[in-house]
């Protein structure tokens, strides 16, 4: 008998009774609290995977994975460039020239970027250049123009565009900043208004011609890496001690950072529904408790354990518990589904990097969901079955 006392009674405790109908509604708010905290605990964490690696997928492109760069003054030369080539085949290499700008046209002004890059060794290193220059046939200075900054001055192909350098050359008995025309050939789109805006291409050779700058020197080398964290290492020990190397990561460090932290505080925040739908599991069971007083107690006089009423009274916040966390599941994998194949929320493109939410559960935050939420229906069902455990057999059978 002592066997299956345990399941029995849980079973028997979990049916709905109609003299005291607040205790089967209130474990019934406990399991509806806790299968909607796992479920918007498991979307919220998708979403923010998901925009935490649109975004790093982004400056990834548009930031470079690792780039090669001056450490004061000077300029990256051609032979550190052979070097590079030649000790790390494995890698992708193009270098660049930059100048500060002032874009122009008609009354508008945009400051920003503009590089002088090899197209074909700078679509190596950079898909969204790489797609745009199919289209398009960049000679010397002809531009290539983000989508965002063709919008805002309403450009189109072949129309002119002017560059105020922030070089300036004499002129008599003043100094004039250079100025520059160039032909829009081609039109890029990363997704980030902000780069699309601020970045242009040309070629290497007219930012040389334009600046003055020798043919066999450079601003920086842009590197294509797919594990840049590791290989930022090995390329560091054999730089001349004239130049650094950067990775993405070191520009974007406090955004990444700020967005962590987010994800953190959302979890802590998203757990405390959680927590109250436990509060209910509490009082569900303290009710319990004091409604069966009787029935325990004599079950208690009839050779029960303390053990074993501790355990139904454990046992009944773990299924109430379990039963809400695995609902939570479903509906929060559901959701995920549905958002990922129906267009329910479109995002605007000039503010965030997709259209589409993007959406990305990780093993380690499913778990960590998981476990979490488990361990809160443990902690809350432990001491309303310690009470229950503690009941004074002699007190409540003279009085009941």
């Amino acid at each position: 008998m002592k066997t299956s006392i345990v399941p029995y009674l849980v079973k028997r405790f979990l049916r709905f009774d109609n003299e005291q109908p607040f205790i089967f509604l209130s474990a019934l708010l406990a399991f509806l609290g806790i299968s909607l905290g796992v479920m918007v605990l498991i979307i919220a964490m998708a979403l923010m995977n998901g925009f935490d690696k649109e975004f790093k997928k982004k400056l990834t492109i548009m930031n470079y994975p690792l780039t090669v760069i001056p450490k004061f003054y000077g300029a990256v030369n051609e032979n550190l460039l052979i070097d590079l080539e030649t000790s790390f085949p494995t890698l992708r290499f193009s270098p660049y020239v930059q100048s500060a700008v002032m874009a122009r046209s008609g009354s508008k002004l945009e400051g920003g970027y503009l590089f002088g890059v090899n197209f074909q060794e700078e679509a190596k290193v950079n898909s969204v250049l790489a797609e745009a220059i199919q289209k398009s046939d960049i000679g010397k200075f002809d531009v290539l123009i983000g989508k965002s900054l063709k919008d805002e001055f309403a450009l189109q192909v072949d129309d002119k565009l002017m560059y105020i350098f922030t070089h300036v050359e004499p002129g008599g008995l003043s100094v004039t900043p250079k100025i520059k025309r160039f032909d829009v050939k081609g039109v890029f789109d990363s997704g980030l208004s902000a780069y699309d805006k601020a970045y242009s291409y040309t070629t290497l050779a007219s930012l040389q011609a334009i600046l003055h700058i020798p043919s066999n020197q450079y601003d920086g080398i842009h590197i294509f890496s797919k594990d840049p964290h590791a290989d930022i290492q090995k390329i560091r020990e054999m730089l001349p001690k004239s130049v650094v190397i950067k990775g993405w990561w070191e520009d974007n460090m406090n955004f990444f950072a700020a967005l962590e932290l987010e994800k953190v505080s959302l979890f802590i925040v998203l757990m405390l529904i959680i927590l109250i739908a436990a509060i209910n599991i509490v009082s569900s069971l303290l009710m319990t408790v004091m409604n069966r007083r009787s029935e325990i107690a004599l079950l208690l006089s009839l050779g029960a354990t303390t053990l074993e009423i501790k355990k139904v009274f454990l046992y009944l916040g773990i299924v109430i518990g379990i039963s809400g966390i695995l609902a939570g599941i479903v509906f929060g994998l559901s959701g995920l589904w549905i958002l990922s194949n129906f267009d329910i929320v479109s995002l605007p493109k000039d503010v965030y990097p997709t259209t589409n939410l993007p959406l990305d559960l990780s093993i380690k935050d499913f778990f960590l969901i998981i476990s979490g939420a488990f361990s809160i229906v443990i902690f809350s069902s432990y001491y309303p079955a310690k009470k229950a455990s503690e009941v004074d057999i002699l007190t409540v059978l003279r009085n009941e």
